[in-house]
């Protein structure tokens, strides 16, 4: 007779948001595995006794049970994409996703990446310094680099973070623009913004910004500068024109990271004029300190309908 493999959860709250509504992330957890999950008052529990199982099943509740104590809504969309980080053709899942965590110093809570792609964009930011990732909105590029360049920043291995977007609806033109450099140009900054302030608190990110260690820098205004010492992310990079990125990639100074990130189905850039990103991408393919991370719908994690739109799009495409 099997003995239970059996999981106790401190207390009936966190095993509740475990199991989803009527057990729904039971219930994924089960077809993953395929076999059953038992809960008993405080307790989930498998009949089996292999020992390979057990140990994903202890890994994927042991995922689940942070994400609830990070304040995460744990629903059946996150748990599929913590069930589809497991899945890693033979490697060690465990060690590879533990890996691929980012804490950042004073933040609120560990980053964990939610998809396979999304782990493999972590490690790329970490071993080499120039990163270009492309993919659909959703797909975490952007959370993510900005949570490595944090990262960086406060365990004082860059000394600061630069922040850049094309501007392609005021034509780079911001000298019209009421207000100081700032203030035109922080609504296409914004997303950058909120990403800082869901890791930090938003008087520290505040800080960070009073005193220059992060710095927004449009394209219109890079020309000419080496940015040493420092996380260099640009985002939005599929609107930037041949010209821009060129000049863009060529501002990387001394220990710099250059983060470039875009989803190239959706240029602003005027018909027939190429994207930026996608010469860079193919020009610098054979340089092996360049790496290129690609997102697909997989990766989406912003919302169940926004992957199936993505996904549509994607499958009309290849038609």
């Amino acid at each position: 007779m099997e003995l239970p493999y059996t999981i106790v959860v401190p207390d009936q709250d966190l095993l509740s948001r475990l199991c989803g509504t009527n057990d729904s992330n039971l219930r994924l957890i089960e077809e993953y595995l395929g076999t059953s999950v038992f809960s008993r008052g405080n307790e989930l529990s498998v009949s089996e006794d292999n020992p390979e199982i057990q140990r994903q099943f202890k890994h994927l509740i042991d995922r689940i049970t942070d994400e609830v104590l990070d304040g995460n809504v744990v629903d059946s969309h996150l748990v599929s994409s913590i069930i589809n980080t497991t899945i890693l053709d033979g490697e060690d899942e465990h060690a590879f996703f533990s890996k691929s965590s980012i804490v950042i110093p004073g933040s609120f809570k560990r980053v964990y990446p939610k998809s396979i792609q999304q782990a493999r964009l972590v490690q790329a930011l970490r071993s080499y310094d120039m990163v270009f990732c492309v993919g659909p909105a959703g797909s975490g590029k952007t959370f993510l680099m900005m949570a490595e360049a944090l990262n960086l920043l406060l365990s004082h291995k860059k000394s600061k973070i630069v922040i850049s977007r094309p501007v392609v609806e005021a034509g780079e033109s911001l000298g019209y623009l009421p207000g100081n450099m700032e203030e035109k140009v922080s609504p296409y900054l914004r997303p950058l913004y909120d990403t800082a302030e869901s890791l930090l608190p938003k008087e520290t990110v505040q800080r960070f910004f009073d005193l220059g260690a992060i710095e927004i820098a449009p394209l219109a205004y890079m020309r000419g500068r080496t940015l040493n010492d420092c996380v260099i992310i640009l985002d939005e990079a599929q609107n930037t024109t041949c010209r821009q990125m060129k000049m863009f990639l060529t501002r990387m100074g001394e220990n710099s990271k250059v983060f470039v990130t875009g989803d190239i189905t959706q240029t602003d850039l005027p018909k027939r004029t190429m994207s930026g990103l996608v010469e860079a991408i193919n020009i610098l393919k054979n340089i092996d300190e360049i790496k290129t991370i690609t997102m697909d719908s997989e990766s989406v994690v912003r919302n169940l309908l926004v992957k199936k739109i993505v996904q549509a799009y994607e499958d009309y495409g290849d038609n």
